[in-house]
């Protein structure tokens, strides 16, 4: 089963904020800056560590 990229995290941030109740602004950051992460030139190096 494929799930688009943007589904999982408008699902892991609903998750989060519903659980922990972090600031609006920490979970838009958390999560932005991972998605432009995974797709920066870090990706190779960030690979062997997520797996």
């Amino acid at each position: 089963m494929d799930v688009p990229l943007w589904l999982a995290l408008i699902v892991v941030g609903g998750l989060g904020i519903k659980l922990i109740r972090p600031p609006w602004w920490l979970v838009v950051v958390i999560l932005l800056g991972g998605y432009l992460l995974a797709d920066s030139l870090f990706a190779p190096l960030i690979d062997p560590i997520t797996k």
